[in-house]
């Protein structure tokens, strides 16, 4: 007994365990403000403020708490006390940290500015801003279809720079490959097909070709890369219903719709003045007829289902 209450005695038991009373105390108020704070105010913007004011002061004062709770005799216990604050405010405001730096990160590399398209955490976007913490985002697709914008204003936190993939549809090359497919059944004149959708394609793209095509030199140059075909190129495949034509092309990334749009219209309006010679497929469904069955049954057969 008397060896734990000389352990009480001893100033240094003594002080830490006021601190850790003291820090207690401190939690404790903190839950019930909260709680009062949460009942007494209706407004979900200011309830929500006044919680997150009394949690800041709160923790504010757990740390002064902490300060006073040491005498500082020597340098020694100073700089574990600042190292062990330090520590704690790292590690609790370690997204804010990440955020300010990936702002610096984005500025000084250069990962994407205002106007980019970019995809970054599974969010598609034109970006509208940058501050030291967010990114705002214009969002396209989700329930819109192809790249339109949703409406809604998207803000991501600008850590993700060093968590994930970025993908930037506009940086260094605004240009974008995409595919249109023209159906075609068999017994269509297949050459002249071909012709008419290559045709419409290099009319239509030949202003993107020209203007991709230096962009896309430079590329090369920069990066370890291999050369591609910029001009719209076909490929074919035979299904069990029809003959497929894939167009491959680029274009501008914020026309990609709106092209794809005017090549359909334009390789439609060519094939139906085929007169037939190349015909537009679609998905048939064949019945086929049951054959007649004619059964005739013998006399005494007939005969006996009369009686």
């Amino acid at each position: 007994m008397e060896k734990y209450l000389d352990l009480f005695n001893n100033p240094t038991i003594l002080r830490y365990t006021k601190l850790v009373l003291w820090i207690l105390v401190i939690v404790l108020c903190i839950g019930i403000f909260r709680r009062v704070l949460r009942k007494s105010i209706d407004n979900i913007s200011i309830r929500y403020k006044a919680q997150k004011g009394v949690e800041v002061l709160g923790y504010v004062l757990i740390a002064l708490v902490i300060l006073m709770g040491f005498t500082f005799e020597n340098i020694k216990d100073y700089t574990i006390i600042i190292g062990l604050f330090t520590a704690g405010i790292t590690f609790t405001l370690q997204e804010l940290i990440l955020s300010i730096a990936g702002s610096f990160y984005i500025f000084f590399v250069r990962v994407y500015q205002p106007g980019d398209r970019i995809e970054i955490n599974g969010i598609r976007g034109d970006v509208i801003d940058i501050d030291s913490i967010y990114t705002t985002l214009m969002e396209i697709g989700e329930w819109v279809s192809s790249d339109n914008y949703s409406g809604r204003i998207v803000k991501i936190s600008n850590a993700f720079v060093f968590k994930g993939p970025i993908k930037n549809y506009s940086m260094d090359f605004p240009f974008v490959w995409d595919e249109l497919n023209v159906l075609i059944t068999y017994g269509s004149d297949v050459e002249l097909a071909k012709k008419i959708i290559l045709d419409n394609a290099t009319e239509l793209l030949s202003d993107a070709t020209k203007n991709s095509l230096a962009i896309w030199e430079g590329m090369v140059k920069r990066y370890y890369i291999e050369n591609a075909k910029i001009a719209p190129t076909l490929a074919i495949s035979l299904t069990d219903n029809w003959i497929a034509i894939n167009l491959r092309y680029i274009t501008d990334y914020k026309l990609r719709r709106n092209t794809k749009h005017e090549l359909f219209e334009l390789i439609e309006r060519s094939i139906l003045s085929t007169e037939g010679k190349v015909t537009l497929a679609s998905n048939t469904l064949q019945l086929l007829k049951i054959p007649e069955v004619d059964i005739k049954l013998k006399q005494q057969y007939e005969g006996a289902c009369e009686l």
